[in-house]
């Protein structure tokens, strides 16, 4: 086991020290892209915004959605096994008590 644990991290180790050139790219390609934007308080942001941009098509649409998922999580509230299923689960449980207590 301990051989097996030192391969595994020596292999984790020399994998730390690779040199990846596709991330090397990317950060010269952030780096040239200029400065990196600017903080602001999300309550200057939250006045400029607008109530109301959704359309009544798009407010229709979600609502559709909404009620969908809703009927699909009643469904999902029913009970898992059939009856006959639970019968047969009660059954096994009855006969090997021990197992299952």
């Amino acid at each position: 086991m301990r051989p097996a644990l030192f391969a595994f991290a020596m292999t984790t180790l020399l994998a730390a020290c690779a040199t990846f050139p596709e991330v090397d790219a990317a950060q010269a390609r952030l780096a040239s892209t200029g400065p990196a934007p600017q903080l602001v308080p999300i309550e200057g942001l939250i006045a400029q915004a607008s109530p109301g941009r959704a359309s009544q098509a798009a407010s229709d649409a979600l609502a559709g959605r909404a009620a969908n998922l809703r009927a699909r999580a009643a469904a999902m509230r029913g009970p898992v096994h059939s009856p006959a299923t639970r019968a047969r689960l009660a059954a096994a449980i009855a006969a090997y008590p021990s197992k299952f207590n």
